[in-house]
């Protein structure tokens, strides 16, 4: 296990309390300590209150939001706690501790839980344990590496345009906390769910479930790649009717061998080519359900066809046709009909950061596509053009790039670096792409922007597209990877703006 760190395995059977499985379950006396206090910490602890815990929350920060959020829970009478000495020991008395997504299993708080036998739970595990006892919404659940929150919006609109009361939930869009205690109940949730989430989940029992892709991330949270993959396989276990899988990626098949599922569950695949019977797939650039339909070893569902996808935009990349096969056959598994699926993946709408067209400036298209915060992200967007003047750099998380440098050689005009782990992608264009002008940018305030656009802009040539695919996470420099982009949009609007007046 990569780097030594410990990693915090909870016996899934351990209760601290019979009967805690249903909103309508006594929690009245239970003492909970509630770990962080971002929105998903302070919804825990809320919903917890509410029902009668002795809830005593922990935040290392006290940022303003944080502060805010200690004043609401204090009048709710939790205990809250701020400052680094509260989260290090768990309080005598816990019977259970709820964790923010956040915490690594090898947080010493996590560690100190274990060593006292203490379950813990994230917010994941107390929602689906908080919902109704009866008519509760269902949840179709997404993971991967990349493209969890585009395919859990596609799953969402065509859900939506199925007549049903449906909103993305989880690590995107509507906190699950809320989702499941809404007063007017949901009739069925798309659920994103990251590894964090998933490696602190037990219980979940989802009608269908799905893993789009696995690549190395987040190796430094989970302390290597088989406990990060152990706890992407956690989506499919209990899942009711469909576990789909991406057929590109051999990986996601064997978890879905590996799992253990309700009786009468099927392997459902997404491919982008021809489907085989029980897939869904690409024919003639029509996407094709051969997976539940009548008659599947010799007919097909048309759903829509990939120029649905694009809209009035660009033509879509082709990662983005595979997050909406995915998408179409969890919709399908939940008996959604061909004309939904094709309106709601009509009416979607990419989110900002993705792939997304800025600006032409002497004929140099400018694409921030700063969600791609890890190799594997970065890889289907360089993919997506020929020739590239990469803005890469960040914070790397423990991956390897080496891979991804190799395999996007031929596509580099140029490389721009920026962030903090910049030097070990350098180490890699140096090793696969030697001839490939780079330009390393030391400064790491968040105004450099300019400079690095500037630079991009020098190096590429009429037809060439720069691109911000960072393959890095952005703590370093910015907030997170939407000010990354922000950054870098505002920059390539300064460069049209002086191309104009000249």
């Amino acid at each position: 296990m990569g780097g030594g760190l410990p990693v915090t395995v909870f016996d899934p059977s351990y209760e601290p309390r019979e009967g805690l499985t249903h909103r309508d379950a006594d929690w009245s006396g239970l003492s909970v300590l509630v770990v962080g206090l971002g929105v998903s910490g302070f919804a825990a602890a809320d919903a917890l209150a509410e029902r009668g815990a002795r809830v005593v929350a922990v935040s290392r920060d006290s940022t303003d939001a944080i502060t805010e959020r200690a004043t609401i829970l204090d009048i709710l009478g939790v205990d809250v706690r701020l400052g680094a000495e509260h989260v290090v020991d768990v309080p005598e008395g816990t019977e259970l501790v709820v964790t923010s997504p956040g915490v690594p299993p090898h947080d010493p708080l996590m560690l100190s839980a274990a060593t006292r036998g203490v379950p813990v739970w994230g917010e994941v595990e107390l929602a689906w344990r908080m919902r109704a006892r009866e008519g509760a919404a269902p949840w179709l659940t997404v993971t991967g590496t990349n493209g969890k929150t585009t395919t859990v919006r596609m799953l969402a609109s065509i859900l939506q345009h199925a007549g049903l009361r449906a909103t993305a939930a989880g690590n995107v869009g509507t906190p699950l906390l809320e989702a499941v205690l809404h007063p007017e109940p949901y009739d069925v949730l798309a659920v994103e769910l990251s590894s964090f989430q998933l490696h602190w989940q037990r219980s979940v029992s989802a009608v269908a479930s799905a893993v789009l892709n696995v690549a190395p991330d987040h190796l430094d949270w989970h302390g290597g790649y088989a406990e990060y993959l152990r706890a992407k396989g956690r989506i499919y276990d209990n899942t009711h009717l469909a576990c789909v899988y991406n057929v590109a990626d051999v990986q996601t098949e064997q978890l879905v061998m590996d799992a253990e599922v309700v009786d009468g569950c099927r392997a459902v695949g997404f491919t982008m080519g021809i489907p085989a019977p029980s897939m869904i797939g690409i024919v003639d650039d029509v996407l094709a359900d051969r997976a539940f339909v009548e008659q599947r070893q010799r007919s097909a569902a048309e759903l829509c066809t990939v120029a649905d996808l694009q809209g009035d935009g660009p033509p879509v990349p082709p990662h983005v046709v595979a997050n909406a096969l995915a998408a179409a056959a969890l919709a399908r598994a939940y008996g959604v009909g061909p004309i939904a699926v094709r309106d709601g993946l009509r009416a979607f709408r990419p989110e900002r950061h993705r792939i997304a067209e800025l600006a032409t400036v002497r004929g140099v298209r400018y694409v921030n596509d700063s969600k791609a915060t890890n190799p594997h992200a970065a890889a289907a967007a360089l993919g997506s053009f020929d020739s590239v003047v990469w803005v890469a750099g960040g914070l790397l998380k423990g991956a390897d790039v080496d891979a991804l440098v190799e395999e996007m050689a031929s596509r580099l005009r140029g490389v721009v670096l920026i962030g903090r782990d910049r030097e070990q992608i350098a180490q890699a264009l140096e090793r696969h792409a030697p001839d490939v002008p780079v330009v390393d940018i030391a400064d790491t305030e968040t105004g450099v922007m300019d400079l690095v656009v500037a630079q991009a802009a020098r190096l590429a040539q009429p037809g060439d597209v720069v691109l911000l695919a960072p393959a890095a996470a952005s703590m370093d420099m910015f907030t997170d990877y939407g000010a990354r982009g922000d950054a870098f949009e505002e920059a390539v609007r300064r460069l049209a703006l002086a191309g104009d007046d000249e």
